[in-house]
């Protein structure tokens, strides 16, 4: 009889993930990523915009200024980082708005 090798996937559990827009690259394969939050205020109830900024890993420098992204929780990277960049969900058009 052959024994049979069975391939067990291990579960490393449900990963956070968040959808936002890069605002700085400047740094050597981080990117910063602005997260857009809407909830209803505890007391008041009206709607409110919250943003959360998360420091990722982009391996190869794919996301520019402007992109929106989705990026992943992750082990510790460095001091700030702890997520990572999962794709590029849509590019920018590159035209950066002038100050009136």
């Amino acid at each position: 009889m052959a024994e049979e090798t069975k391939n067990i996937a291990v579960d490393r559990g449900v990963r956070k993930e968040r959808v936002g827009e890069v605002v700085s690259n400047k740094m050597t394969k981080t990117i910063v990523v602005r997260v857009q939050r809407r909830f209803p205020h505890p007391k008041f109830k009206k709607v409110v915009t919250g943003y959360a900024k998360f420091y990722a890993h982009d391996e190869k420098n794919d996301a520019k200024i402007g992109d929106t992204v989705r990026i992943e929780e992750t082990r510790p990277l460095s001091k700030l980082k702890r997520w990572r960049l999962v794709q590029v969900v849509e590019r920018s058009s590159g035209v950066t708005p002038v100050a009136a």
